[in-house]
């Protein structure tokens, strides 16, 4: 019986063990570095370079035995149901932070500055309190009464933001353009297509960066800004990182068409980086019209 009629199944598989390991480091050394812990640096660069190394070993075994004809009809169906399942948790994990900020902005806020159910609440939790947003407080406690503390300006949609809606949203255009290079198999055009879309991506993340370094140094903006500066951050940074990850697979299939692999008939793994790359696309509209925009 030939690989193609049964199902393959892996062997001491330790590739998902390292990325759980990667990922708890990663996460812990975050939430050091929140709290001001000096390990939490060390850990999240640890723990990101563990990651990267099994992101690299896994697709080095997947690529192999993709290529050596390992796998059957029914492993490509597992590989799409795995990918839009794992998608579709993403799309929850977003709607999490979506829902958390229209609570906030639209219920919570209101109802402390006494709007409809809110009033009772204002007299007895902050009689002061006006609300508008964006908001930073109650950051602190002073003599026992809540009062808004520091001063920061929130992030506009035109600059750097707009300019990296632009560039993502031409990646999506070249990440595409790159699928129909490989359906009609154009290597050239299926490779100058991925080369586009990963500098579009990485580009991204630096413009971020800069982003970020102007709200913490001249706008006062932080993680600290109250409920705001946690929303806008977590929101963004999150985003941040699905688009680093997204760029890093991309790199990786990029390399492996530079080595002839892919078929128009049989290329799931570009489809699946192309699948993560367009949900990017369509989660940064999102938070460029609710974070940004208005």
């Amino acid at each position: 019986m030939s690989s193609h009629d049964t199902y393959y199944i892996p062997h001491k598989a330790t590739w998902p063990v390292m990325a759980t390991a990667g990922l708890m480091m990663f996460l812990a050394g975050f939430a050091n570095y929140l709290n001001h812990s000096s390990i939490g640096s060390p850990m999240m660069m640890i723990g990101f370079a563990i990651f990267i190394v099994m992101l690299a070993g896994w697709f080095t075994l997947q690529a192999t035995e993709s290529e050596s004809g390992m796998y059957s009809t029914q492993v490509g169906i597992s590989f799409r149901m795995g990918m839009m399942w794992f998608i579709f948790s993403e799309v929850m994990f977003f709607a999490v932070f979506f829902g958390s900020l229209w609570y906030t902005r639209n219920l919570s806020v209101p109802w402390l500055g006494g709007e409809g159910i809110g009033a009772a609440t204002k007299e007895l939790l902050w009689p002061e309190f006006e609300a508008h947003w964006p908001t930073n407080g109650p950051a602190k406690l002073i003599k026992g009464m809540p009062t808004e503390d520091g001063e920061f300006e929130p992030m506009g949609a035109f600059g750097l933001p707009l300019l990296n809606t632009l560039i993502l949203l031409t990646s999506g255009v070249t990440c595409t353009w790159a699928h129909h290079g490989l359906l009609a198999g154009h290597r050239e055009q299926l490779i100058k297509g991925l080369i586009a879309t990963v500098t579009l991506g990485f580009l991204f993340v630096a413009f971020q960066a800069i982003e970020y370094h102007e709200a913490y140094t001249e706008m006062g903006l932080t993680l600290g800004s109250g409920i705001y500066g946690s929303t806008f951050f977590m929101l963004t940074g999150f985003h941040g990182f699905h688009v680093c990850v997204g760029a890093i697979i991309l790199s990786v299939v990029l390399f492996r068409s530079s080595k002839g692999h892919f078929k128009p008939e049989n290329h799931f793994a570009f489809e699946a980086a192309a699948w993560y790359w367009h949900f990017v696309d369509v989660v940064w509209l999102g938070l460029f019209v609710f974070v940004y925009l208005i």
